[in-house]
């Protein structure tokens, strides 16, 4: 915010005659604006549509209609700052635009200025050249902390340091009434701040954060072991499990920007995003893309929203699933001006120049028609291709999927149900499983191997029904990504090699 404050200050003494003060925290941001008007030696005055031009000495009358306000603030003869809310419910008004552009000499002249105050940024063509945007972000580490102390003072509380580190991290990527909200709802229901509340409170956020059109909060519900094969691309993660940490930034490491998952349907994109933030242990984030685009006026400020709340709870990982389908036949210099472009302009701008701790883990079935910018190096770290799971592979997926369903794996020929399952994602090999555990329970007895052969053949693998739909990815995905699995004809060769040398030696 201190940043924020700043540039307001340098503004007004520059004598910039309209600030756009971009935030949901109203009040927050008028303690902030009465702030610097108080630094800089100026009176504050506030309009709203409820109580018109409100000043130092009371209410001016009739002044209730924007037009009337405006009138009454270009005859002021004072240096004034004077905070409009809610003035972008108005702004489009020929009439109310014609009294901006006309009174911004009067403002320049006696060193007064206009800050609107609103959530969304509406800013006519005729004014895009006169109006400065600022942004209030939202409480970071500082704040909440002081204004957890505040509150710890206030009820005579005291806190062990970390857990009240714990609690003021737990809080980012809310505003300040909500974090004000949690906590009071934490002290009436227990009394204290205790590692049980910190779990209260991390709840109660994330319900906070499914009231976001476009942001889903996940937990952290799915590990590394759930995700069978890709070993190559479980090598890469493991090594940057670190990457967040302060020990990196010294070592001389630079942030990570993001991964791009790039394979068959249901073999795991998904699955490896969630287990990611488990690896990681920090937030998951999932972002509707596909909702921002859909023609709806509000897109480019759904997705800044969307940024600013998972970059204040940095370190986080904002998963981007199925990518194709919101940007699919997108170009940033297509000279589209429709909602889907201009989403896709500022994503992979941020993406580009993000400086806060966000891995962006992105997934995509077909990435054909999806614009090429979007993929060139400075995006994302690395691209991985997920193929379907070869035998070995299989065999792991097996494994996973009989334990899930409180089977002991060793009783069943997970080798055989390999072999059988020929060219089957990993999504069909549960659904094989669960097809059979339905089978036998319908019978009343215990599932068996020959119960999921049944269902494997009486299942035909997308694999075979978009056979050269997939053969074509691959071939597009040979020389451009990396590929996920390790290469198992060298492993299958070294297994042989050591068999014989094994045989030989025996002999």
């Amino acid at each position: 915010m201190e940043h924020t404050l700043q540039e307001l200050s340098l503004s007004l003494r520059a004598h910039y005659p309209y600030l756009y003060f971009l935030t949901w925290e109203e009040e927050r941001a008028t303690r902030g604006i009465q702030r610097v008007a108080d630094e800089l030696e100026r009176p504050l005055m506030s309009w709203s549509v409820v109580q018109g031009l409100v000043g130092p000495k009371g209410p001016v009358q009739d002044t209730a209609e924007p037009e009337a306000a405006l009138d009454h603030i270009q005859g002021l003869k004072k240096s004034t700052v004077v905070l409009l809310k809610d003035f972008h419910h108005y702004i489009e008004r020929p009439t109310v635009q014609r009294r901006l552009r006309d009174m911004r000499r009067a403002l320049v002249d006696s060193q007064s200025a206009l800050v609107f105050v609103s959530p969304s940024a509406v800013i006519p063509a005729e004014l895009e050249k006169d109006i400065v945007i600022l942004e209030l972000p939202l409480p970071g580490l500082k704040e909440v902390a002081r204004l957890f102390h505040a509150l710890l003072k206030g009820e005579g509380i005291e806190l062990g340091l970390d857990l009240f580190e714990h609690f003021v991290k737990a809080s980012l990527g809310l505003t300040e009434e909500e974090i004000k909200r949690v906590y009071s709802k934490v002290l009436l229901r227990s009394g204290s701040f205790t590692e049980d509340q910190l779990a209260e409170v991390i709840a109660e956020k994330s319900q906070i954060i499914r009231r976001s059109r476009f942001l889903e909060f996940h937990d952290l519900s799915t590990s590394m072991t759930d995700v069978g094969g890709l070993e190559n691309l479980k090598v890469w993660l493991d090594a940057r499990k670190n990457c967040f940490s302060e020990k990196a930034r010294t070592y001389g490491l630079p942030q990570p920007r993001g991964l791009f998952l790039l394979g068959v349907q249901g073999c795991g994109k998904s699955l490896t995003a969630k287990a990611v933030a488990d690896l990681w242990k920090v937030p998951l984030l999932r972002i509707d893309v596909g909702a921002l685009v859909l023609g709806e006026a509000a897109a480019e400020e759904g997705l800044h929203r969307a940024i600013r709340i998972a970059e204040s709870m940095a370190p986080v990982i904002l998963w981007v699933d199925e990518i194709e389908k919101a940007f699919a036949g997108v170009s940033e210099g297509a000279g589209d001006s429709g909602s889907a472009a201009r989403v896709f302009g500022n994503f992979i701008t941020w993406l580009q120049e993000k400086k806060s701790p966000g891995f962006v883990v992105a997934t995509g079935n077909d990435v054909r028609n999806l614009p090429p910018e979007l993929l060139r190096k400075g995006r994302f770290d690395e691209i991985f291709w997920v193929d379907l799971p070869d035998i070995h592979e299989r065999e792991t997926i097996f494994g996973i999927h009989i334990q899930k369903a409180n089977r002991n794996p060793a009783d069943f020929d997970c080798w055989e149900l390999a072999e059988t399952a020929e060219r089957f994602s990993g999504a069909e090999i549960e659904q094989a499983v669960v097809e059979a555990m339905f089978q036998a329970f319908a019978e009343d007895r215990e599932v068996e191997t020959l119960d999921i052969l049944r269902a494997i053949r009486q299942t035909v693998p997308l694999a075979r029904t978009m056979d050269q739909r997939i053969k074509e990815l691959k071939e597009w995905a040979r020389d451009r990504t990396r590929p996920a699995t390790y290469d198992t004809r060298r492993i299958d060769f070294f297994r042989n090699w050591e068999a014989a040398s094994a045989a030989n030696e025996a002999d």
